[in-house]
């Protein structure tokens, strides 16, 4: 029997069926290793995604060949059909797969196949304000291709609020299914947050499209953010096994699949993977909280910056790099 005096902020959570779930380690930590996770990781965290009852895993990028040599980078920065079906084979699961389209990086009308010839089910595509006209013509194509299509509108938290209203309302009438509140630069507090969800469920909700969620890690608070999110209504959440991603890092699944309390998650298979497959990368790939990407979090700047400091011979000098980014501003 359930104790009566159970609150209602600890049993709400449980009844928003309509929350999906999609795990993004791939996509996201590849950008710390130019996509170069080996079959046996991507088919590991594939795995653990089905255990788990995730509801998107998201492979990598469809990125252009022009543009980006293959031979820089692993396959995962294309997401060729023939490298996702090594490792999904038909995906005959409950499990649905995504990837990720940059606008104006992409030769997206010839890349991303007809629907019913692929086994991707969702095509997301991120842009900058500025790219917003490309970024509908690229939903229309997926869209009219079969596709499930969201649109991560990135470093809003550097974009001017009258930009950003008329960016929603762009979206708000597009074929778009899923709007992303993404920090980019994993700048923002709690309370920026609870506004931007709301303003952006004042475009999408009548339009009956749905509000996402992606943070960074900068300051520690991809978490809390997300789950400030949840609260005022955003039903696609991104999280990554370990938080493993770009930097600082995103949202650690595990700690959002605990929070959620639904019995449609299953936690184990992720702390397996993380044990057998993620933490023993960490040495490599150098992500997560760390100084310089507070440093650029606090200034709202791009982490790349913090990266290359990280990557360079003064890496450990945090007053050297602060100093530096504090003469830019």
């Amino acid at each position: 029997m359930k104790n009566s005096s159970e609150s209602p902020a600890r049993r709400w959570v449980s009844y928003r069926s309509e929350i999906k779930v999609l795990d993004c380690t791939v996509r996201d930590g590849g950008l710390m290793n130019d996509h170069g996770f080996d079959d046996e990781t991507v088919g590991a965290i594939y795995t653990a995604c089905v255990g788990a009852g995730i509801d998107y895993m998201e492979l990598g990028y469809k990125a252009s060949k022009r543009i980006f040599a293959p031979s820089e980078y692993g396959v995962w920065k294309f997401c060729d059909e023939d490298d996702i079906r090594r490792i999904v084979g038909e995906n005959d699961t409950s499990l649905k797969l995504s990837v990720m389209a940059d606008a104006e990086r992409t030769d997206y009308h010839e890349d991303i196949l007809p629907c019913d010839q692929s086994v991707i089910d969702l095509v997301r595509v991120a842009t900058y304000i500025h790219q917003i006209p490309t970024a509908m013509d690229m939903v229309k194509d997926a869209h009219d291709k079969g596709y499930e299509t969201s649109v991560n509108l990135m470093a809003v938290s550097a974009v001017r609020e009258h930009e950003l209203d008329q960016a929603l309302e762009v979206l708000a009438a597009s074929e778009v299914e899923a709007i992303y509140l993404v920090d980019s630069y994993g700048a923002f507090y709690s309370e920026q947050i609870d506004y931007l969800v709301k303003k952006y469920l004042q475009y999408a909700a009548p339009a009956g499209k749905v509000v996402g969620i992606h943070t960074h890690n900068n300051l520690t608070l991809a978490f809390a953010n997300t789950v400030e999110a949840i609260v005022q209504g955003a039903n696609m959440l991104d999280g990554s096994m370990a938080g493993l991603g770009r930097g600082a890092g995103n949202c650690p699944i595990e700690l959002l699949l605990g929070f959620l309390h639904n019995p449609k998650f299953h936690l184990r298979p992720v702390l397996e993977c993380i044990r057998d497959h993620i933490e023993p990368k960490r040495k490599e790939l150098l992500w997560g909280f760390d100084i310089p990407y507070m440093i650029t979090g606090f200034l709202n700047q791009h982490p790349r910056a913090a990266m290359r400091f990280n990557a360079g011979e003064d890496r450990g000098d945090l007053v050297k790099f602060y100093d530096m980014m504090v003469e830019e501003e």
